[in-house]
């Protein structure tokens, strides 16, 4: 078998940073090389496999389907060795995550909460990033997805963290302006606010739909409306008097508890299977680090 120099290892090194970025920029940021060092090495262990890895583009590269299968079985290789040097030591967890929130549950629920994990597990760096857009697992870029879904992920493992019941909320200014205490039939002169990217392949206003369905009212919903991608700002162009909106318990009830906002129609309702769940690609074994992080949200939701 031939043995691996140094300037094997380098390439393979370099090769599996700038898979995780996507980026020779900033693979070579993290490697505090050039651009063009990167390019050259990838290059170098490009001949050495006798594959093409990256598909070099004007502004970006990608993988191809060799360089998706090199970087997979450097990566699980990697999870292996770090399983290895871990199980000696619990209380030592190291390495980086890339956890992907939602924005209304990163800004509302997660980032409140945050000093407690680095309190507890130091040696984790956590790159939180925050969006609407679909997650493609296939090269792994995120290691854990907190979103508010139906729990359906084919291909993924999905695991429920926490329920949510829903209600219309607004301020009490625009609930006695409207007449809306206990009276759903003022609903038809209100403006709603609809979170449009509420999950994947949502309606724009698939939160009121299902709440409607579930509080047995079957009449069409009002035409005039605003829309935002983002449920906490629904909630806060309510608090506002802007409108109705729909409120996730999970996210509104503090505003609730200080009057801020106000239950016209009565409390939440539990919908479907909505809630909020945690999703990953299959790992064997589960990398410590990434163990940790679910147990500890798991934690922190029941409390």
């Amino acid at each position: 078998m031939r043995e691996l120099s140094g300037a094997h290892l380098a390439n393979l090194h370099t090769f599996l940073v700038a898979a995780r970025h996507l980026s020779f920029a900033r693979a070579a940021d993290e490697l505090c090389l050039t651009a063009s060092a990167v390019s050259h090495r990838i290059a170098r262990l490009e001949d050495e496999l006798a594959l093409k890895l990256f598909q070099r583009l004007p502004r970006r590269v990608v993988l191809t389907e060799d360089g998706e299968r090199v970087y997979r079985t450097m990566q699980q290789a990697m999870d292996a060795l770090t399983e290895a040097v871990q199980a000696r030591s619990d209380e030592q967890v190291a390495g980086q995550l890339t956890f992907h929130v939602r924005p209304s549950v990163a800004q509302c629920w997660l980032v409140p909460k945050l000093a407690d994990f680095t309190a507890r597990y130091p040696d984790i760096q956590l790159d939180i990033r925050v969006g609407n857009e679909r997650i493609d697992y296939r090269t792994r870029q995120v290691d854990l997805l907190l979103c508010y879904s139906d729990g359906e992920h084919p291909g993924l493992v999905s695991t429920r963290l926490m329920p949510e019941r829903i209600a219309p909320v607004c301020s009490a200014q625009y609930a006695r302006q409207l007449g809306l205490t206990d009276n759903l039939g003022a609903l038809g002169d209100s403006t709603l606010l609809h979170d449009v990217a509420a999950w994947d392949n949502a309606a724009f206003d698939a939160e009121w739909q299902l709440w409607m369905r579930a509080a047995g009212w079957h009449r069409a919903l009002p035409s005039r409306f605003l829309t935002f991608d983002r449920s906490d700002l629904c909630s806060l162009a309510a608090m506002h008097h802007a409108g109705i909106a729909m409120g996730r318990e999970q996210l509104v009830r503090e505003r609730v508890a200080r009057g801020e906002l106000v239950l016209p129609f009565g409390d939440f309702l539990q919908v479907g299977k909505q809630g909020y769940y945690l999703v990953h690609p299959r790992h064997e074994p589960m990398p410590r680090r990434l163990q940790v992080l679910i147990q500890w949200l798991k934690d922190v939701a029941s409390l």
